[in-house]
């Protein structure tokens, strides 16, 4: 993608959805952190349905300690790798209770100390929580930075640094939420929906896929 089609390229996605937001449901910072450590390798549906019953009995450090490992797993029970991730998740509300007073830490390096939370969880948190500029690099985002040629990369390390430099600074706080959406609804993996792309006119893929019912252009 070329760089003067970056701009355009985010002030489309900004005109459709001016205040994306995360789609994992929380009440709290802590909440939040929790939900993104569930979310690996899990759909947010999916550990959204878990958390309605969790958060309103477990939402603090301290409450989830209470609840215990088998408690925990039996509200997560629903979600991929759910013991690892609730021993993971017992043992981040542990430190953080004994060390940050059942807060949040603020920085990347106290985050990704906590067990089960690294790079990704970090950015997330940092991001949406703080309104740091952060580029939480999931699955989506590494195939959309790839596709559209807008930060290709053949690692998220890679791709994460990429659109650090690329993404102008007036759309970087929202930019990973933005890749995210369109990634999942529109850029999807098997057969991207580029006919209703909003952003296609910028994008590097091709050939474009056509609308369902129409002709392959030749």
């Amino acid at each position: 993608m070329k760089k003067s089609d970056i701009a355009p390229f985010f002030a489309a996605l900004q005109a459709a959805n001016p205040d994306p937001k995360t789609e994992l449901e929380y009440g709290n910072y802590f909440q939040l952190l929790a939900a993104v450590l569930l979310s690996a390798q899990a759909t947010d549906a999916g550990v959204n349905k878990a958390t309605r019953k969790l958060f309103p009995v477990a939402g603090t450090p301290q409450a989830v300690l209470d609840l215990g490992l088998d408690g925990l797993e039996g509200y997560i029970k629903t979600i991929g790798l759910y013991r690892t991730k609730a021993r993971n998740l017992l043992a981040t509300c542990r430190i953080l209770v004994d060390q940050y007073g059942g807060d949040i830490p603020r920085t990347r390096e106290e985050l990704e100390q906590l067990p089960g939370v690294g790079r990704k969880t970090a950015n997330v948190v940092l991001n949406v929580a703080f309104g740091e500029p952060t580029m939480a690099v999931d699955t989506h985002i590494f195939r959309v930075g790839n596709r559209t040629g807008l930060a290709p990369g053949k690692t998220p390390l890679a791709v994460e640094q990429a659109l650090l430099k690329r993404v102008p600074k007036e759309y970087a706080v929202h930019a990973h939420h933005w890749l995210i959406l369109l990634g999942r609804y529109v850029c999807q993996a098997r057969k991207p929906r580029c006919w209703e792309c909003r952003v296609s006119q910028w994008c590097d893929y091709q050939p474009k896929t056509p609308a369902p019912g129409s002709q392959t252009p030749r």
